[in-house]
């Protein structure tokens, strides 16, 4: 972007919610937008506002892509059940940011193809996901001490359920992270190394000085009972953990596992296309140099697959889920088991 945010014009989202008012209020950020479908229209974000007097703020997020399930129907169900006699300060809850892209089950937007977790800080004069990511920057993020974004794998990954914090220059924010992802309560805590770092949610953020926490909660373009459970009590241990409502924190019965990803030999990505068999179900251990994958060529047969080692040993975390495999594709992410996540 050419402006420094300090000179950018203001957004042309409206919010139809008071974010200062006591109770629970439910609106929309509304972003007016002129399609073949409707001339004068407006995307409309569904928020939910719930205050109670002084103290801390959250904000909870899901649906930054929009085919990623268990963290929209957590965040909407507890938009249905949160009262504010609950809470001890302010929760934001907006269960779809990406809602054109959440309406039709897609991972980006239908009205500009953009990739809302690739768009941030975003432009009040840019496409319809650059605004709302711009909204989302210079206007949420500065009301709240922390933010809870619930992501899962969508319709092209399966992912071990965790919480997951960042490594960051500013290690009493790093701390503070990470005690949340471990609070959260999924079976898994990690230290996540991003690809693309500079454009995502997390980093526009963690660099406004905010606690951010993000989760992997399955996927598959669906959701189950058991990550089910997991999204809804992770959602209130982190608001026990952050002291916006009352209670104990409810932990796995089995002692949770840390994992790091100190790094980009966590990802293997297919440089063949065909049709993939991976030889480790997910959440199994591999070593360095064990075969994980191989591709088959659908186009002849005879032909031997191409066999893809790990890089490094580990557990795997992530998995592609559709057999049908292209070249650049993330087919496996395998993370290091540590002792502790501590900064």
């Amino acid at each position: 972007m050419s402006q420094r945010p300090s000179q950018m014009r203001p957004s042309p989202i409206s919010a139809t919610v008071d974010f200062d008012a006591d109770g629970v209020q439910h609106g929309f950020l509304k972003l007016p937008v002129s399609t073949d479908e409707s001339a004068w229209g407006a995307v409309m974000i569904p928020i939910t506002v719930v205050g109670n007097g002084e103290g801390p703020t959250a904000l909870l997020t899901g649906g930054n892509h929009g085919d990623e399930y268990e963290g929209i129907t957590a965040l909407l169900k507890l938009a249905n059940s949160l009262k504010a006699g609950d809470v001890h300060g302010r929760v934001i809850i907006v269960p779809m940011m990406n809602v054109p892209a959440a309406q039709v089950g897609r991972r980006t937007s239908p009205m500009d193809g953009g990739n809302l977790n690739r768009s941030f800080p975003g432009d009040p004069d840019g496409s319809v996901t650059e605004q709302i990511a711009d909204y989302f920057t210079r206007y949420l993020v500065p009301l709240v001490d922390v933010v809870l974004d619930l992501h899962s794998g969508g319709r092209t990954l399966d992912i071990i359920p965790f919480g997951a914090s960042h490594q960051l220059d500013d290690k009493q924010l790093q701390r503070q992270a990470v005690e949340g992802a471990k609070a959260f309560g999924a079976p898994t805590a990690m230290l996540m190394f991003e690809l693309d770092a500079a454009k995502l949610f997390d980093t526009a953020v963690e660099s406004q000085g905010k606690v951010f926490v993000a989760t992997e909660l399955g996927g598959g373009g669906s959701t189950n009972p058991e990550r089910m459970a997991i999204a809804e009590r992770g959602i209130r241990n982190f608001l026990i953990h952050y002291d916006l409502i009352d209670g104990e924190l409810e932990l796995p019965e089995t002692p949770q596992v840390y994992v790091d990803m100190p790094d980009a030999s966590c990802y293997v990505q297919s440089e063949h296309t065909g049709l993939l068999e991976l030889t480790l179900a997910l959440g199994g251990t591999v070593r360095e140099g064990e075969v994980i994958a191989r591709i088959y060529d659908m186009t002849r047969t005879g032909a031997a697959p191409v066999e893809y080692r790990a890089k490094r040993s580990g557990v795997l975390v992530a998995r592609r889920f559709p057999s049908l495999v292209n070249m650049g594709d993330t087919i496996a992410v395998i993370a290091e088991v540590v002792d502790s996540l501590d900064a």
